[in-house]
């Protein structure tokens, strides 16, 4: 079994190391993705409420996950110069770039529509006098929408714009995590093929 020489061997421990890092990163996605499922602030908005904030939320609890495994495939792959492995790890992280792209995308492009989704719920909440489903948004917030609904809040913001200004920093870690975290996969498709294609090449010079 020929092995890789040279600048070659360069290449497969950059890639060892890059897959120790690339499973931190999956750990820190998924743990950004189950704060933003399980924030006790965004899950009381959205309890009862329209829930397609929380698909690119769960695309991204996937991609971590994924990430995860997909790092610990890397490593054998790279320390037992397997182009099974790496090939498995190419692959997996093709479909990881995909879903993290999406989520991204997803996130930038649903933005206002997630948004204005949510304001149509608290309306109609506040409509009906639904202080069940309206109190922990005037509470969370600190917003008020009108006197009669909440006498005891101190701002005088909107409750429209303080969901606006909320969901929108919610949804820039959502696109942010995505996009960025695609990037960095770019990186480790690129090592993965190089060095599988030289441990093609050594072999097929014995």
């Amino acid at each position: 079994m020929g092995k890789v020489e040279g600048g070659m061997k360069c290449v497969k421990y950059l890639l060892f190391v890059f897959n120790f890092i690339f499973w931190m990163i999956g750990s820190l996605v998924l743990a950004v993705g189950l704060w933003l499922r399980l924030d006790a602030k965004t899950v009381s908005l959205l309890d009862g409420g329209p829930g397609t904030f929380f698909i690119g939320v769960y695309i991204l609890i996937a991609a971590g996950g994924l990430v995860m495994l997909v790092g610990f495939f890397g490593c054998c792959g790279a320390v037992r110069e397997s182009q099974c492995l790496l090939g498995l790890f190419f692959t997996c992280l093709l479909v990881i770039f995909g879903a993290e792209v999406a989520a991204g995308v997803f996130g930038f492009l649903n933005k206002e529509k997630i948004i204005g989704e949510i304001k149509d719920f608290y309306d109609k909440s506040a409509e009906n006098s639904s202080n069940a489903t309206v109190n922990p948004y005037h509470d969370t917030l600190n917003c008020c929408a009108s006197a009669s609904l909440c006498q005891n809040v101190g701002s005088n913001q909107t409750c429209h714009e303080a969901i606006e200004e909320f969901f929108n920093s919610k949804l820039f870690i959502v696109s942010s995590v995505g996009i960025g975290i695609a990037g960095v996969m770019i990186i480790g498709m690129i090592f993965s093929m190089v060095l599988c294609c030289a441990i093609r090449n050594s072999r097929e010079l014995i």
